[in-house]
């Protein structure tokens, strides 16, 4: 049975991973809400629409950019390989699909943009915020920067998510920076930065074949697999520093909830370099757990505090 159009939509959309913008955004706000900052309930939808567009409007971009090498991956999961949706056969939609939309989700973003310039939200902070957000994520895929195929991809997406969108959360409501910004995030950022090289697993083989040089990639199998255990290691030493240096124990401990998740992904990866025949989809469902669940809890600490 065909899929319906609006199936494959959902599809090419990977709302899945809008979970992380989502988390992220009200990582920030909750910050602002736990210094005792009074919340403007509109800046707040109006901020989260505008990172939701704008990643919806990265995700549309990839899709079309990189959905010939994506057609020859044999190992998609729910998280890797593309969506596989956008082609010319029967059952796919046409590629300039994913150009439409994308074209309209950052139509939603100028207008998000709009809105929290008339709410007096748009200060320099959150000015600056929205234009590395936009450059980072727009060159992400799209020519002639195509950072997804040169191995900065996965830092840039890792500081958008992980620093930018709290920070732009936050920044929003109170105007300016605050030290618990980055207690909190740069442990973030660690883990999302290990969490993308677990995601590149599945792809390794095909992303060789069509010479797309991501950093998993650019760093060799058994490199890529070190500096992956580095980064999710580096992330709870950051979570202890964080605690070590004035962030609440009732905000620092619950991420660390996470930890026996992230060494049973450091295990089951050094499996697979030993040649353990791998189950995709679970290496990249936990390595998806572990950012989502860390910044969760992070964020309910916050907004329960």
């Amino acid at each position: 049975m065909t899929p319906s159009p609006l199936l494959l939509f959902l599809r090419l959309s990977r709302p899945l991973f809008l979970l992380g913008g989502v988390l992220n955004y009200f990582l920030g706000v909750g910050i602002a809400r736990y210094l005792g900052i009074p919340l403007n309930a509109t800046v707040v939808v109006l901020g989260q629409v505008w990172v939701t567009a704008m990643q919806l409007s990265t995700h549309y971009l990839n899709e079309y950019f990189d959905h010939s090498s994506d057609a020859a991956n044999r190992n998609r999961t729910p998280f890797t390989g593309g969506s596989g949706v956008l082609g010319k056969k029967e059952g796919q939609l046409r590629p300039e699909v994913a150009l439409y939309a994308a074209t309209f989700t950052l139509t939603a973003v100028a207008l998000a943009t709009y809105g929290l310039a008339r709410q007096g939200a748009v200060n320099s902070y959150a000015l600056t915020i929205m234009v590395l957000g936009f450059l980072g994520a727009f060159f992400y895929s799209v020519p002639p920067l195509r950072l997804t195929t040169t191995g900065y991809g996965e830092l840039t997406t890792s500081l958008l998510i992980a620093n930018l969108v709290p920070a732009f959360g936050f920044v929003l409501q109170s105007g300016e920076l605050h030290r618990l910004l980055a207690m909190s995030t740069f442990p973030l950022t660690a883990l999302t930065l290990a969490s993308m090289l677990a995601l590149e697993v599945p792809d390794y083989a095909s992303d060789l074949k069509a010479e797309k040089r991501t950093l998993f990639v650019r760093l060799g199998w058994q490199n890529a697999i070190r500096t992956h255990h580095v980064f999710a290691l580096s992330a709870y030493l950051l979570f202890g520093a964080a605690i070590a240096f004035g962030l609440p124990l009732a905000i620092g401990l619950p991420p660390l909830l996470t930890l026996p998740l992230a060494l049973l992904q450091i295990w089951y990866m050094n499996r697979i370099a030993d040649s353990l025949k791998p189950n995709w989809t679970a290496i990249t469902l936990n390595a998806v757990v572990i950012a989502a669940a860390s910044a969760y809890l992070m964020a309910y600490a916050f907004w329960t505090r």
